[in-house]
């Protein structure tokens, strides 16, 4: 075997220990109650004395290869209308905190190491500043989080990132030549707009295509090249590229409940969750096994390795500080956004009885009356879900660095003074916070008993969607008038048919509703023992598809087939038994 091949094998064989150590992880986390990244850090650490395991990864192939189909991943699974809801509270966090955050630690920084000029303190303060949710959300999730704050989490994660990367590109301009404020404010401008409309354009394109084909692997195999498609061209123009992949996701998930099939909707949910799961927890991995050659890297002629870790330690304390300083006049804010809610919502439904009264029905009433709705709704959520200080500290505590300020940090210029120490600050503080605020958050979360999900609330909402989903599709039964798209007249023992079908599931979610799990002997309702009969007559199909499998008397596209559909109606009926899952 020529060299070549030995590195090629050598290669492979790290991508599958690394797999199936991040499996591994991630198994084991559920039963500790912590979250993966925090367990692959461990396990990286101490991967990294292992003689000939550390290794260094160029900081380019995480922010360019990894980065943007992790954030678009995320993008993904974030509600557009929750993103809108707390819009005003993530652009603070995204934006504000950012700033102050970087401004703070980069005044820090330059008052205790005397060589560092502002511009490269605000680069390392620019690395630090961007928080990563997964460990947050994770646990929450686990926990019992209220959506409200679930929903602040992740949009904080996912967009703070894009901020931090334009301010850090400023930032190392600014280091090569001398440039003014207000160009640093128009590079900043100029990022933003760039990557919104560039994104949402490349949003638009392909999920038109993709709508067009009708074929879910071709779609889901196009929506792999979709963040590189967002990512590269907004990059090479000045723009941010993250932001850009950010909103071609946003844009994405939200139209895909429209345009997609549900096939390729299935297919491209599965695969971006087990792509994101090992791209970042990958991320982790890398960062652990890293630690011994970035601590051996550390030039130690001004700033030794333990004081690098000191700073590190110091900056920590400081940006968490900083987090909560910030939460006072956030909460505020959100205080009397929820007062005026309650003024407002009289005032909203007054405007929409008064349009729906109008005479008429065009196109523009219809839509004011949509929108005063939406507004109305807003309002609603707004004052159910109130933040208390619990949730206060809850957000405070959840300031974890993650992804980007792991790899953002080895950007930083070959020729800026302290390079290797400042790398080390930033890497401590993002060791720190995973490790501290992510360990204890489980049990900051469990102290302040906070009331997330009332699965109780959640049944009886879905039984009240099921009951109008089902009269709207009633609807179409009960016209005498109908008929199939090809013109044939249906038979009325196939109306009846499916209106059993359509009903069932009403039936299945009332139940739900009406009993819960906790009672088995309300449980074993007549729904109930349907889906209990149904599952061992799938069961008795599934022994006897592997049957003929076995014989070999069927093409194997046949059986493929048919063992598609009986998983099909199987996870129908666990959906109906169990809807959050």
């Amino acid at each position: 075997m020529d060299a070549s091949a030995d590195v090629i094998v050598r290669l492979i064989l790290l991508g599958v220990i690394a797999i199936i150590t991040i499996v591994a992880a991630g198994a084991f986390s559920k039963r500790l109650g912590v979250a993966a990244p925090i367990v692959l850090i461990v396990v990286g650490v101490g991967f990294s004395f292992i003689p000939g395991a550390p290794v260094q990864v160029p900081s380019q192939v995480i922010l360019l290869g990894l980065l943007p189909p992790i954030l678009y991943a995320a993008a993904l699974s974030v509600p557009v209308v929750e993103l809108r809801r707390n819009f005003a509270t993530i652009s603070a966090l995204s934006v504000g905190l950012v700033l102050l955050s970087a401004f703070v630690t980069a005044l820090l920084l330059v008052a205790v190491l005397p060589r560092l000029d502002f511009a490269t303190a605000l680069a390392v303060g620019a690395v630090i500043s961007p928080t990563d949710a997964v460990a947050a959300t994770a646990l929450g999730r686990r926990l019992g989080l209220p959506p409200r704050l679930l929903s602040i989490l992740e949009g904080e994660g996912l967009v703070n990132d894009a901020a931090a990367l334009v301010l850090l590109r400023s930032a190392i301009s600014a280091i090569a030549a001398t440039v003014s404020l207000w160009q640093v404010v128009g590079d900043f401008a100029f990022a933003v707009s760039s990557a919104v409309v560039l994104g949402l354009l490349v949003g638009v394109a392909t999920v038109f295509i993709r709508s067009r084909l009708n074929d879910s692997v071709l779609e889901t195999a196009i929506s792999f090249a979709v963040p590189f498609i967002a990512f590269l061209p907004v990059q090479l123009i000045g723009g941010s590229g993250v932001l850009a992949v950010v909103v071609a996701g946003l844009y994405t998930g939200h139209r895909g409940a429209q345009h997609f099939s549900p096939q390729a909707r299935t297919s491209e949910r599965l695969n971006w969750r087990t792509i994101q799961f090992v791209l970042e927890n990958g991320v982790f991995l890398v960062v652990g096994v890293q630690i011994t050659s970035i601590v051996s890297g550390v030039r130690e002629n001004e700033v030794s390795a333990a004081e690098a870790v000191g700073l590190g330690l110091v900056v920590t304390l400081v940006v968490v500080l900083v987090r909560f300083a910030f939460m006072a006049p956030l909460f505020l804010m959100l205080r009397q956004r929820r007062d005026r809610a309650d003024r407002r919502l009289t005032q909203f439904q007054t405007v929409v009885d008064a349009v729906e009264a109008t005479a008429g029905s065009d196109d523009r009433r219809d839509r004011a009356v949509r929108s005063l709705k939406r507004k109305k709704t807003d309002y609603e959520q707004l004052r159910r879900e109130g933040l208390g200080w619990r949730g206060g500290v809850i957000l405070g505590w959840s300031g974890m660095r993650g992804v980007v300020t792991l790899a953002a940090a080895q950007s930083l210029p070959e020729n800026v003074p302290y390079r290797s120490q400042l790398i080390l600050v930033a890497f401590t503080v993002a060791v720190v916070t995973l490790l501290v605020q992510g360990g204890t958050l489980p049990w900051i979360i469990r102290a302040l008993r906070l009331r997330g999900v009332d699965p109780s609330e959640d049944r009886q909402s879905l039984a009240t969607l099921f009951d109008q989903l089902a009269e709207a599709g009633l609807l179409v039964l009960d016209n005498p008038r109908f008929t199939l798209p090809d013109g044939q007249v249906i038979d009325e023992d196939v109306v009846e048919r499916v209106r059993t079908d359509t009903l069932r599931n009403v039936e299945a979610a009332r139940e739900r509703a009406d009993h819960g799990a906790a009672d088995e002997g309300l449980a074993r309702s007549p729904e109930r023992q349907y889906r209990e009969l149904r599952r061992e007559v799938l069961q008795a199909g599934r022994e006897a598809l592997l049957d003929a499998r076995s014989a070999g008397t069927y093409p194997s596209r046949v059986l493929s087939r048919a063992q598609r559909l009986i998983d099909l109606e199987e996870t129908r009926l666990e959906q109906l038994d169990h809807p959050g899952s």
